[in-house]
């Protein structure tokens, strides 16, 4: 007989889990870039992933949105300089080009956030990212299937440390025991578990034997559970 109370809620990560970074989306830009501005398209997408690479993690301890905004206003200056625009076009790119503009929802995504809120469960999502995870799930379309959304800058701690789940619980309003929580990095699933939670890994690449490889894998996973009516 399991020990877990009933399942109130899941809680999933946000990025190749329930969302993924496009590469399509780059080489759009790119064709964007020269269209737009007449730089060579190879030249235009190699400085945006250029500089995504190199300033990826800098953004850890942000905090509030008005930060989120300046980072991303230095971030577009950077990239106006490595590409020889003006300020005027510089606006034009971030504008057109944001953060969330290179994300797509997963496969199923919909039908299976959908199917859980029918089903009677909460659905959260717990993400180490910017402030900004409302207007990212908006654009992906997945934002009105999902009741709290935290975004780990926002709260001052990343996963895996524990206070990240026990924030996200606490706004889900439920016991952290009372969570099934999908993420795709093994470091924060062994956490979740180690907090008591039920947790499943995800990889949607195919490649890890102990992983689910299809989000929808994740209903089959709650038809396992005792869920709270």
């Amino acid at each position: 007989m399991s020990s877990h109370p009933p399942l109130r809620a899941v809680l999933f990560d946000r990025d190749d889990t329930i969302a993924f970074t496009d590469p399509g989306v780059y080489r759009e830009a790119a064709r964007w870039g020269q269209e737009t501005f007449g730089i060579d398209a190879r030249t235009f997408g190699g400085a945006l992933r250029e500089q995504w690479d190199r300033r990826a993690m800098d953004w850890w301890d942000l905090r509030t949105p008005e930060q989120e905004d300046a980072f991303w206003h230095a971030y577009g200056q950077e990239l106006a300089g490595t590409l020889g625009l003006t300020d005027a076009q510089m606006t034009q790119l971030m504008d057109r080009w944001p953060y969330e503009a290179y994300m797509k929802p997963v496969p199923n995504a919909r039908e299976v956030l959908g199917t859980l809120r029918e089903r009677g469960l909460k659905v959260g999502v717990l993400s180490n990212t910017l402030p900004s995870i409302d207007r990212t799930l908006r654009f992906v379309g997945l934002d009105d299937l999902v009741d709290v959304a935290v975004a780990t800058c926002s709260v001052g701690v990343h996963k895996p440390d524990p206070g990240a789940y026990r924030h996200a619980a606490d706004a889900l309003g439920v016991r952290l025991e009372e969570v099934l929580f999908v993420d795709d990095k093994i470091e924060n699933v062994v956490a979740a578990r180690a907090l008591g939670m039920h947790a499943l890994l995800i990889d949607l690449s195919g490649a890890h034997p102990d992983a689910i490889h299809d989000l929808a894998q994740v209903l089959e996973a709650v038809e396992g559970l005792d869920v709270a009516c």
